[in-house]
């Protein structure tokens, strides 16, 4: 269940008071984002990677590859695992899900589940089928500014009182693994995917130490998380004054923490929590002013 904080902090005008969801920057069918500003005001992103490649150094392809959302937990999400390319395009005819989480806020020992214990296919399989959750899920206790990396195949789920920032491939394909057996108002619980569950799992567990490193800019800096074939993630740290320089087709950015302004090309536009906004293939140059953290992404280099 998701909490009221997307509208208490970041000043979204939610349905109801238990949408812990925002897809921030989003071509997806199941939920489009519409540009807010400037000569395509009024169009969707989808409108535009399909009627304007220009925006994005002609990248081509069907579809714009990547999606950002912050997702607020007031309770546990159920815990899933997402396909790769090849199992996703074959089975539900979408890409695959690689994300990445960048923790916003966590109240004092909240925990994700990130990983599994499985040696084989098969343990997992017995392990889920007798239900040794404790045993199974690796539990990891987080904090403000952590940042993890969820490829495809990775079991996950974000625990109570966790908002995090996700950027992820544009896919909505999710394998439910187990959901604590909640049930709704009519006594039903919802759908598990235990057998594609067990198909796309990696096994055992994959590595995903990173090699995160910082570059100062006077007071400010940039964290380097993550450069993969799918995204590359940074956080922008703006202390005062950030000048930074196009470096992909695009680039994506959403401010976590903070305030402040954004200069492109001799206009001024103002930063609060939970601004996305997308910096196309004409923006060469940029500066950050203020006291703010963004994170930012651009697509990745295809192997």
């Amino acid at each position: 269940m998701g909490g009221n904080s997307l509208h208490t902090e970041f000043g979204f005008e939610l349905p109801n008071e238990n949408i812990g969801e925002d897809w921030a920057i989003s071509a997806h069918p199941h939920g489009v984002s519409t540009i807010q500003n400037g000569p395509f005001k009024g169009q969707t992103l989808d409108q535009l990677w399909q009627e304007h490649q220009e925006l994005f150094g002609n990248q081509h392809g069907d579809t714009f590859p990547l999606l950002v959302k912050i997702l607020d937990a007031a309770d546990d999400l159920s815990v899933q695992v997402h396909p790769d390319d090849a199992y996703a395009l074959k089975h539900e005819g979408e890409f695959g899900k690689t994300e990445c989480w960048y923790i916003i806020d966590a109240k004092p020992g909240a925990q994700i589940i990130y990983g599994h214990t499985a040696r084989t296919r098969e343990e997992l399989a017995q392990m889920i089928r007798e239900e040794r959750w404790d045993e199974l899920f690796h539990k990891v206790t987080v904090k403000k500014g952590d940042f993890f990396y969820v490829p495809s195949g990775t079991i996950h789920a974000i625990g109570a009182g966790i908002m995090i920032l996700e950027t992820q491939q544009s896919s909505d394909t999710t394998y439910r693994v187990y959901d604590y057996d909640r049930q709704d108002d009519q006594g039903n619980t919802r759908e598990l995917h235990i057998e594609q569950s067990v198909d796309v799992t990696t096994v055992p567990a994959r590595d995903t130490t990173l090699n995160i490193s910082e570059t100062k800019h006077g007071k400010s800096s940039v964290i380097t998380y993550l450069q993969t074939e799918f995204f590359n993630i940074y956080e922008w740290q703006v202390h005062g004054t950030l000048q930074l320089y196009q470096q992909a087709p695009y680039t994506l950015a959403t401010v976590t923490d903070g305030y402040g302004k954004l200069l492109v090309d001799g206009n001024e536009y103002e930063l609060t929590m939970g601004t996305s906004f997308i910096l196309p293939n004409e923006v060469k140059s940029w500066e950050l002013q203020g006291e703010a953290t963004l994170i930012a992404s651009e697509p990745g280099k295809k192997k």
